[in-house]
């Protein structure tokens, strides 16, 4: 059972409407159950002037979720809010059933989803956050933990420890979470010696991040119409239309109201998106909700210190739309339209990106090269344009546009270049 909770006096968003649970929260909530692999067999909703403080709701609601609970067979009901610890211990009382809040939802979703050894880490300190506030009184719960939605992560043995060896399993975590972070800034330190930019994928999760990134690197991440299907960054080369070479990046979705553990606990893999030279934010065209999950993800952006960055805005999922409103979309703004899935659009993302992009920037020479210098004009046609050229003088006179890393390397190698 989902049951969400709406206050009377919340602004709504434009083009949401709250208390239409197949297009509101309740919706995004039941995505949400269904990827941590519950099925969903009913949802309750109540607009309140003000949340109880005891129990969220008002008992009357309760003893009406408790009815539909039993009608319905649910053995889980989960909330479409974070609950404190006293107000889940006291609507479980009431409704004797088990309780979880959308924090709990999330993270149990992110701990099947996490495959990487530092995604674990980051996954297991964010719950072990979560639950330490949790254990005083639960006794009785967490010696049934062990199986089904809300329960995954830690164990049984972890959950049913004294305070003092929890926070000393919260201690190494973070300890080995920070050695990878250290290791990870060695690589990305690396990769900045090169003149490589790094542009970073971004969105609301499910909106075709990592389709779209396999995509233009044939990378064959794994991808999934379940949300928090990508965890672990993934870093790859793409070669863009100038013929520079830059680093794309996929990362973990955004959604609204991410628990605050959980964004601390994957800073690490958050600072990919704090380096990126370009952002391409990635919407889905197709969701009514896209402008409110775009704003989620443009205060996550602020958050992050990083709402300044070079950025585009792509538009992905047109072929889910209707013909007539995809003859009516266009290049504006900067905004570019794609669909991952069938490789619409990929062409025109490249050059954007190519012309936004303020790493190694190409920059025109004249080069006089040798003819027998075939190393030179081979580099000249695989990493630039050529745009003329002509023999003379037992020399090739070149005009060509290059990347300016590139430009270096030829200066460097004593080439003449033409005045």
């Amino acid at each position: 059972m989902l049951v969400g909770v709406a206050l009377k006096r919340a602004p709504r968003v434009s083009g949401v409407d709250v208390a239409d649970p197949e297009r509101g929260s309740l919706a995004e909530l039941e995505e949400l159950a269904q990827s941590a692999g519950a099925e969903v067999v009913g949802n309750i909703l109540q607009r309140r002037d003000a949340i109880e403080p005891a129990t969220l709701v008002g008992r009357g609601k309760l003893e009406e979720i408790k009815v539909e609970a039993r009608m319905r067979q649910a053995p889980l009901i989960i909330f479409d809010r974070n609950l404190s610890p006293v107000q889940q211990r006291n609507i479980e009382q009431v409704t004797e059933c088990r309780v979880i809040d959308r924090t709990q939802l999330i993270l149990d979703i992110f701990a099947r989803h996490a495959r990487s050894r530092e995604g674990q880490l980051q996954v297991e300190l964010a719950q072990l956050n979560y639950l330490l506030p949790r254990l005083t009184g639960r006794g009785v719960e967490l010696s049934r933990l062990g199986g089904g939605i809300g329960t995954r992560g830690p164990g049984e043995q972890k959950l049913e420890t004294d305070r003092r060896r929890i926070r000393d399993r919260v201690r190494k975590i973070r300890q080995s979470i920070e050695t990878i972070r250290r290791q990870r800034g060695l690589r990305r330190r690396a990769r900045q010696a090169v003149p490589l930019g790094t542009v970073t994928l971004v969105g609301y999760t499910n909106t075709g991040k990592s389709t779209l990134f396999n995509a233009l690197t044939r990378a064959g991440v794994y991808t999934s119409r379940q949300m928090f299907a990508t965890l672990d960054p993934t870093v790859r080369a793409v070669r863009l239309p100038s013929k520079r070479k830059v680093l794309l990046s996929d990362t973990v979705g955004f959604i609204r109201d991410l628990p605050p553990d959980l964004v601390v606990a994957f800073r690490a893999t958050l600072e990919e998106v704090q380096e990126s030279a370009v952002i391409i934010h990635v919407s889905d065209i197709s969701s009514p909700q896209h402008e409110e999950q775009d704003a989620e993800v443009e205060k996550i952006l602020r958050d992050l210190g990083v709402s300044d960055r070079p950025r585009l805005h792509v538009f992905n999922k047109i072929d889910l739309l209707p013909p007539d409103h995809v003859e009516m979309l266009h290049n504006h703004n900067g905004n570019v339209f794609v669909s991952a899935q069938r490789g619409t659009g990929l062409d025109a993302l490249l050059e954007r990106i190519d012309q936004v992009l303020p790493v190694d920037r190409t920059v025109q020479l004249s080069l006089r090269v040798p003819l027998a210098d075939g190393r030179t004009l081979a580099l000249l046609r695989a990493r630039g344009r050529v745009i003329s050229s002509e023999v003379r003088d037992s020399h090739l006179w070149v005009e060509a546009e290059v990347p300016e890393s590139l430009a270096r390397k030829i200066r460097l190698g004593h080439l003449h270049a033409a005045e």
